[in-house]
């Protein structure tokens, strides 16, 4: 069966993020990920990790700036998410992700979300391509010293306009050129089916290729539960069962999505009936 990892970003929204680890053990998660984790101590969120029997196994390098107010500022609405194929700002970007190691050194997480940034008005994506391609290439080599994976995810523009990123074989294109075994991408299959779709197909294309280094669930169109939405989950995750069989794949899933009942007490919990089934 699948692996999943509760995003705490997205879940658990009713309580204080330190005390989703908690609720995320309590039912029944043996993993966990999340958007930012620099508003905290390396040492609380280990010891959140460590008291409560759960692995870390993504986060995301800051999308603009190394504190925690910046980082903040970057993510919201009208934010960078992200620098990684942003001209002019290759030392912001390199700083944020040497932050990043540090912190998945602490928390032993294996893997490191760069967000790509924001195409700006007027620009093509080919022409930031090569500073995209750079800052990975870079970023590759130094997560290898530490013996991190580094992870580059498509994402959709409806609800993130202009994203450099948005389609599954522009991502492996992308791949292939920085030639970087520790460089894979980040398949959530929300986006995928907003862009793309034929998304079981994708799956079975791409899995086995090694270069997927962490799938992503929420139901669409509005990032619920996966039982919510048009997508047909308990298929899905037959099929990666199947292409994980065949191919070797032990990856996690992580459950990034927005309970239904998010904000009442206990909603992120009495939405999982989706797991255990």
């Amino acid at each position: 069966m699948p692996k999943f990892a509760a995003n705490l970003s997205m879940m658990y929204p009713e309580l204080p993020f330190l005390d989703r680890f908690e609720a995320a053990a309590k039912d029944g998660f043996k993993a966990v990920e999340f958007l930012f984790p620099y508003a905290f101590s390396k040492d609380e969120l280990a010891a959140r990790l460590k008291g409560n029997g759960l692995q870390q196994v993504l986060f995301n390098a800051p999308p603009g700036g190394t504190d925690a107010a910046s980082i903040a500022r970057a993510w919201d609405q009208a934010g960078d998410k992200g620098t990684a194929a942003v001209p002019g700002r290759e030392a912001e970007f390199r700083a944020g992700v040497l932050l990043a190691l540090a912190y998945a050194e602490a928390l032993d997480c294996p893997r490191i979300h760069l967000m790509a940034g924001l195409v700006d008005a007027g620009q093509e994506r080919e022409d930031v391509r090569p500073v995209y391609v750079a800052n990975l290439r870079w970023a590759a080599a130094e997560a290898a010293k530490h013996g991190r994976d580094v992870l580059i995810e498509p994402i959709n523009t409806r609800d993130v306009p202009r994203f450099f990123l948005n389609r599954q074989d522009h991502a492996h294109e992308i791949v292939t050129e920085v030639g970087a075994s520790n460089l894979k991408v980040q398949m959530d299959l929300y986006h995928c089916q907003i862009v793309e779709g034929d998304v079981a197909t994708k799956i079975r294309h791409y899995l086995p290729t090694g270069a997927v280094g962490h799938f992503q669930i929420a139901g669409v169109p509005e990032r619920h539960e996966p039982d919510i939405g048009e997508l047909n989950y308990p298929y899905l995750f037959s099929v990666i069962d199947e292409v994980s069989a065949a191919c070797g794949w032990d990856g996690w899933i992580g459950c990034e999505y927005r309970p239904k009942k998010g904000g009442q007490p206990g909603g992120t919990s009495a939405g999982l009936g989706w797991l255990p089934r």
